[in-house]
């Protein structure tokens, strides 16, 4: 006969092997069927995130810079659909030319670039744009800050360079090739008739090149004739007052002018903080954008605007170049879609502009 404690021992076994016999046969049961489907009703798709591409230049660019200044607060205010990354390329050019080609959404680009864009010149033509014949076109959509284009020479050569016409032919950076200022100096050198003699080098040997020669001189740019890229404010931390300014002459100016080029002057001694030969120099300014391709949905053209208006003010904050768009956000789409008017008007920019009395009905809407 089993003891008292034996029979506890044998119960509880025999009732744990009834429990796990029990636990498997509802596990094998079959499942409750799902109630039937009714073909009228509609059935609710999850809603995706809208992705929006915005391509830049490299990351040593302003470009790229400030453009992750802008993407940050549309991230923040966007609604929770929209999800806007940033893509770099290695020249303002690349990035335009991949969102035309369908990778990208927004791209870099400038008023000079959007010309030559839709005037089929140069790198945008047929004959150097394979991809041209099958592209989509990039519209005005949000412009955000002027840059101002001049040159710069080693100061131990600056008696041989005391025009732009006098470094017509010699090896000059005039920016990595693509880049807008880059544009910009090709069109001022056509211009006054001279020898556009671009030497491509890495951006970052800019200081070196001049101090040894290899390159006679270097377009320098600014924004808002505030702020220089970051390329540039290395070389010039580098040669610790060696570079030295150079302006066109007035016979120059003149004919630019006669062009339909600008000429402005530019306060040293603010973007630069070494001594560069001069407390003024003069620069032929750009408008920079970063507009869409058409398909880009209107509504977020449309708030891409309007928060970049409202946040005009802070963004100034954190980089000066902002400064005129915070002094006149309207005023400066306005001015750029006038450098082209012959270009279409994003939607989403039209429906901005119209809300604020600025719409012009002489301009066309995409789609018209």
């Amino acid at each position: 006969m089993l003891s008292n404690s034996k029979f506890k021992v044998m119960f509880g076994l025999i009732l744990v092997g009834l429990m796990l016999f029990a636990f498997t046969i509802a596990g094998c049961a079959p499942a409750e069927p799902p109630p039937p489907v009714d073909p009228d009703e509609p059935v609710e798709e999850p809603v995706g995130r809208i992705s929006i591409r915005w391509n830049t230049a490299d990351v040593g660019s302003y470009g790229y810079s400030v453009a992750s200044l802008m993407v940050e607060e549309l991230n923040r205010e966007l609604p929770d659909q929209y999800v806007v990354t940033i893509h770099p390329f290695p020249a303002t050019g690349a990035g335009m030319k991949a969102a035309m080609e369908g990778d990208g959404d927004i791209a870099y680009t400038a008023d000079v670039g959007m010309t030559q864009v839709y005037a089929e010149e140069a790198a945008y033509s047929y004959e150097d744009w394979p991809g041209r014949e099958d592209a989509e076109l990039l519209v005005h959509s949000f412009y955000a800050y002027p840059m101002e284009t001049s040159l710069a020479v080693h100061k131990d050569r600056a008696d041989e360079f005391q025009s732009w016409s006098d470094l017509s032919g010699e090896p000059v950076f005039f920016t990595p090739a693509g880049y807008m200022n880059w544009l910009n100096m090709g069109r001022i050198f056509n211009a006054l008739g001279l020898d556009f003699g671009h030497e491509e080098i890495d951006s970052g040997m800019v200081a070196d090149a001049l101090r040894d020669g290899s390159i006679s001189g270097a377009a320098i740019y600014t924004t808002a004739g505030l702020s220089l890229p970051t390329y540039l404010r290395e070389a010039e931390m580098r040669m610790a007052d060696e570079l030295y300014a150079v302006s066109p002459s007035d016979e120059e100016v003149a004919t630019l002018e006669a062009a339909g080029l600008s000429v402005v002057e530019i306060d040293a001694t603010v973007p630069f903080s070494t001594d560069v030969g001069t407390e003024t120099y003069k620069a032929v300014p750009i408008l920079f954008a970063y507009n869409v391709m058409t398909e880009t949905p209107a509504e977020f053209v449309k708030m891409k605007l309007e928060i970049f208006e409202a946040a005009a003010d802070r963004l100034a904050g954190y980089e000066p170049g902002f400064g005129p768009l915070a002094a006149d956000f309207v005023g400066m789409q306005v001015s750029g879609i006038r450098a082209n008017p012959h270009i279409p008007v994003h939607e989403g920019m039209a429906q901005f502009l119209e809300e604020r009395g600025a719409w012009d009905d002489a301009w066309e809407r995409v789609g018209e």
